[in-house]
C-alpha cells in the first residue's frame, strides 16, 4: 500500500477518543473522579479536617463534592451550623451493641476508619471503586463497612451515581436507630446543601414546602440557584431496600435524608446480626437546570 493510500485509509477510520472518566487519587485520603477533564466528585477515604473547624469534627468515609455536568457544586462540608455534616454522608446517632449506646452521626465515641480498598479506582464504561471501613469504639471494632460507589458518564444535563452499602456486626449484634428526638427519626443516608438561594424541596408526593420528618417518600431532591445557576440534588433508595419507602428528614435550610430504619408504630431500630450483613443501595442525581 502506497504511503498516500495508508494515509487516506487513517483518515477514514474513527478516532478512538480517550475515555472521559478518570479517577485521581491527591495521596491525602481524597480520590476525585474527573470527567473530561473537570470535577465529578470526590470520596473522602481519609480523614478530613476543614480549616477552623474543631479538631473533633475530623472524619472520613464520605462523598463531597459533587458537581453538575455544568460545575454547579451543590454541597457543604464543615457547615458552622453543623461541623457533623458532611456532603453525601452515612451515619446513624444511635448505635447500640453489648448495653452501651454509640453516636456515629456526631462521631463523639463512635468514628470509620478506612481500611482497605476492596476494589481500587478503576474506570471501564463507568468509573467504580469498592472499600472496608471500620466502625471503631475506641480501638474496638463493631461494624464492618462495605461502600462501592459506581458513576456513570453524564447525560446531557445530568450526572449519576449508585452508592452500595454493605453492613454487618462483628461481634455482638448491633441495633441502629435514628435520632431519639420527638417527632424525629433522622438517620441514614443524607445530604448536606451549600449555601444558596431559590431553595425547593420536591418528593415524589409534591412539593414540600416546610421541615418535614416522618413522612414515607420513594425520593426527593433538593433545588436551588447557586451564584445564580440552578441546579438540583435527588436521593432514590432502591425500592427493593428492606423498610422502604423511607420516611425522610427534609429541611429547607439545606438537609435532605432518608431515615432507615425509620420510626413507626412497629418499627424503631434495625439489628445487625453477625453474618448477616445488611445492605442498602442508592442513587444519587446531580442535574442542571435549564
Amino acid at each position: 500500500m502506497t504511503r498516500i493510500a495508508l494515509l487516506a485509509l487513517c483518515g477514514s477510520l474513527p478516532l478512538l477518543a480517550a475515555d472521559p472518566l478518570e479517577w485521581r487519587d491527591h495521596k491525602d485520603g481524597r480520590v476525585e473522579l474527573l470527567e473530561n477533564g473537570k470535577t465529578a466528585l470526590v470520596y473522602n477515604y481519609g480523614p478530613q479536617l476543614k480549616s477552623g473547624a474543631p479538631e473533633d469534627r475530623r472524619r472520613c468515609c464520605y462523598i463531597f463534592p459533587v458537581l453538575t455536568p455544568a460545575g454547579v457544586s451543590m454541597l457543604d462540608d464543615f457547615p458552622k451550623d453543623h461541623y457533623h455534616h458532611r456532603g453525601v454522608f452515612w451515619a446513624w446517632p444511635v448505635v447500640e451493641t453489648g448495653g452501651q449506646k454509640f453516636d456515629i452521626w456526631m462521631f463523639p465515641n463512635l468514628r470509620d476508619r478506612f481500611e482497605k480498598w476492596i476494589s481500587p479506582p478503576s474506570v471501564k464504561k463507568t468509573a467504580s471503586l469498592a472499600v472496608e471501613n471500620g466502625w471503631y469504639a475506641g480501638d474496638h471494632k463493631i461494624v464492618k463497612e462495605t461502600v462501592k460507589i459506581t458513576a456513570y458518564p453524564a447525560k446531557g444535563a445530568k450526572r449519576e451515581f449508585d452508592v452500595e452499602l454493605t453492613l454487618e456486626a462483628l461481634g455482638e449484634a448491633v441495633t441502629l436507630r435514628g435520632s431519639a428526638e420527638k417527632g424525629k427519626s433522622y438517620g441514614g443516608f443524607s445530604a448536606r446543601f451549600a449555601p444558596r438561594e431559590q431553595t425547593s424541596i420536591l418528593a415524589d408526593t409534591g412539593v414540600v414546602a416546610k421541615d418535614e420528618d416522618l413522612v414515607p417518600h420513594a425520593w426527593a431532591e433538593l433545588s436551588a440557584l447557586y451564584e445564580g445557576k440552578r441546579a438540583s440534588l435527588r436521593i432514590t433508595p432502591d425500592p427493593k431496600d428492606p423498610g422502604t419507602p423511607y420516611q425522610w428528614c427534609l429541611r429547607p435550610y439545606g438537609f435532605v435524608g432518608a431515615s432507615f430504619p425509620g420510626r413507626t408504630e412497629t418499627v424503631d431500630g434495625y439489628t445487625l446480626e453477625r453474618g448477616k450483613p445488611l445492605t442498602l443501595k442508592f442513587r444519587v442525581s446531580a442535574s442542571d437546570a435549564n
